[in-house]
């Protein structure tokens, strides 16, 4: 169940064309709605509990049992966010659903997707910042899941420390967000100085881009971890779906406070 199935319920009680046993009848059953496949079960209830429905994780499924979750999971026109897919299961996927929403630099596709929402739509937003161009991968990640949340987002990608006139330049844009992630490999001292900047929430990503000492990007994780700047967030390495997500979370509630 969907926010707007719930919403669709609660109209019909209040309108006397459903009865309230009945209404009562369907939100017991509804938290224990489940699809059993040979290789997974399905839970259905979890966009109503989260604001996104269960997110299928493409990297060690087959392009088969992917669309057979993602056909399930997308009925009634449900928004299903899959990631870390690869080219050939992209392009399988895409056969499937062609009315699906791919970014292979993110490595993802979503099944009915709302249009992207920016800024100018007078919604709070998520600003998505990428130190620079090689963690683009991460930083895209996290924009596919604004779109999947339906959530407002805009991107500012080579910003990183080198140039830090890059990042100051966009004080103005940035101090509107209500959210920021933050994505940066090498040294990984972007939220630290994106922290010291602006007093938001912030989900910093540590990227495995660098060279040789940078671990595969334990270096950033533990400088992030470690970082002066109050108030930093941090996800595992690589892990734009998260920060996205937590971001995301934020502008919900958000709008919940401001919607009464």
């Amino acid at each position: 169940m969907i926010e707007t199935e719930l919403f669709d319920l609660l109209e019909k009680v209040k309108c006397d064309a459903l009865s309230i046993e009945d209404a009562l009848s369907i939100l017991r059953n509804t938290p224990f709605r489940t699809t059993q496949l040979p290789f997974a079960d399905l839970d259905h209830h979890r966009s109503l509990r989260q604001g996104i429905g269960e997110v299928i994780y493409g990297e060690s499924k087959s392009a088969e049992q992917i669309i057979a979750i993602a056909e399930h999971l997308a009925q009634g026109g449900q928004t299903v966010l899959i990631t870390r897919l690869d080219g050939e299961k992209i392009a399988a996927v895409g056969t499937h659903f062609p009315d699906g929403r791919a970014n292979v630099t993110a490595r993802t596709f979503i099944i009915n997707p709302k249009p992207a929402k920016d800024p100018p739509s007078g919604e709070p937003f998520v600003a998505v910042l990428a130190a620079g161009t090689s963690d683009a991968y991460a930083a895209e990640e996290a924009c596919e899941v604004c779109v999947a949340m339906d959530t407002a987002f805009e991107k500012f990608y080579d910003v990183g420390v080198a140039g830090l006139h890059r990042l100051l330049d966009k004080r103005e844009a940035l101090q509107k967000a209500s959210a920021l992630v933050v994505v940066a490999g090498m040294e990984g001292a972007l939220p630290s100085v994106v922290g010291g900047l602006f007093g938001k929430p912030i989900f910093a990503v540590p990227t495995s881009v660098g060279y040789g000492a940078s671990f595969g990007g334990i270096a950033a994780l533990l400088a992030m971890l470690n970082s002066c700047a109050a108030g930093i967030s941090v996800v595992n390495i690589d892990n734009g779906f998260s920060a996205g997500y937590a971001a995301c979370q934020v502008v919900r509630e958000i709008k919940r406070m401001s919607n009464g």
